[in-house]
């Protein structure tokens, strides 16, 4: 076994190129860790804020925050074998050939998941059941709005609400992305681009508007989602594609009919005891079940992580981006 393994780094916030390939020593886990050899390595725009430092982490630092492998080593006190097939999520340092972590913190994969299915779903799929069962629980038969419908979030968002009996309005950049979320759900999906968007938006609604618009574009997106909610409404922010919404204003929120404005992260659902088991059990078994299906559209080499990032913030994608170390 090397006694090196390849990580990629930053030193500085910034654009892709600050991302640098390097050699760094084998880690070995410490009482109560394991080290974990990565098979597949998951790709969010999550990345993309921590490398930019709109989500501002200590430097240098790894960067990549999911993955799937298996236990290479352990410390004191684990009793998991080597050789387990587990996941991790919210792990940052995943873009490498091993990571060491709490034991605590890993999710045991069931047979009939692949690496790659984990690595490309996990922090996507529990996105997802956060948004619908938490912040703004859906029960059936609600209809809503979902930005970014055909991104890796978006369509495994498109299969779960069409699982539950919710009508989820899509919107996506082109009319290929439509028809991918459509494909995979979306009862219908808007070009975010079409004149006179937000009356075809309304048209689309209950009357009165959305009684939710979850959104993850951020900036280009948040005064529509202010004119399409239903009074009462509920605008759920969690992500920041084209960029942070600049400000929210009490009195905009009052303006449009008393609206509800959430920020919810998987990180503060993850910090909830017991929650991190129960959402990767109920995502994994809806992914035995074929009720999810992984659309891994992009594969990348760790060497080729600049371009990851580079085709992530292009919006090049569609579905699951993953890359093999």
């Amino acid at each position: 076994m090397k006694n090196s393994i390849k990580a990629i780094e930053i030193k500085a916030f910034g654009g892709p190129e600050n991302m640098q390939l390097v050699d760094k020593p084998l880690p070995v886990p410490g009482p109560g860790e394991v080290r974990v050899r990565l098979r597949a390595i998951g790709v969010n725009l999550i990345d993309t804020y921590h490398r930019t430092g709109l989500y501002p982490i200590p430097l240098p630092s790894g960067l990549g925050v999911e993955g799937a492998g298996e236990v290479e080593a352990v410390g004191d006190g684990i009793d998991l074998p080597v050789g387990a097939r587990v996941a991790m999520t919210m792990a940052l340092g995943a873009y490498a050939e091993a990571i060491i972590l709490p034991a605590a913190a890993l999710i045991t994969l069931p047979d009939a998941v692949s690496f790659e299915q984990a690595a490309a779903i996990l922090l996507k799929g529990m996105t997802v059941d956060y948004l619908f069962h938490d912040t703004f629980p859906l029960t059936g038969g609600e209809t809503v709005l979902f930005h970014a419908a055909a991104g890796g979030v978006g369509l495994i968002a498109c299969q779960w609400a069409r699982h539950i009996g919710v009508n989820l309005v899509g919107t996506a950049s082109t009319d290929e992305k439509c028809a991918l979320a459509e494909t995979h759900g979306a009862q219908i999906c808007v070009l975010s681009g079409a004149q006179n968007l937000p009356e075809k938006l309304k048209a689309l609604a209950p009357e009165g508007g959305f009684p939710v618009v979850y959104d993850s574009v951020g900036k280009d997106t948040y005064r529509l989602g202010l004119e399409v909610l239903a009074p009462l409404g509920t605008f759920a922010s969690f992500g920041n594609a084209s960029g942070a919404i600049e400000a929210v204003a009490p009195q905009d929120l009052a303006a449009h009919g008393s609206l509800n404005f959430t920020r919810p992260t998987l990180a503060t659902y993850m910090a909830k005891p017991g929650w991190l088991q129960q959402s990767s059990a109920k995502v994994l078994q809806l992914v035995e079940d074929g009720v999810l299906s992984v659309e891994i559209n992009q594969r990348y080499r760790l060497a080729e992580a600049q371009r990851v990032h580079e085709d992530l913030e292009a919006r090049a994608t569609t579905g699951c981006s993953i890359i093999t170390p």
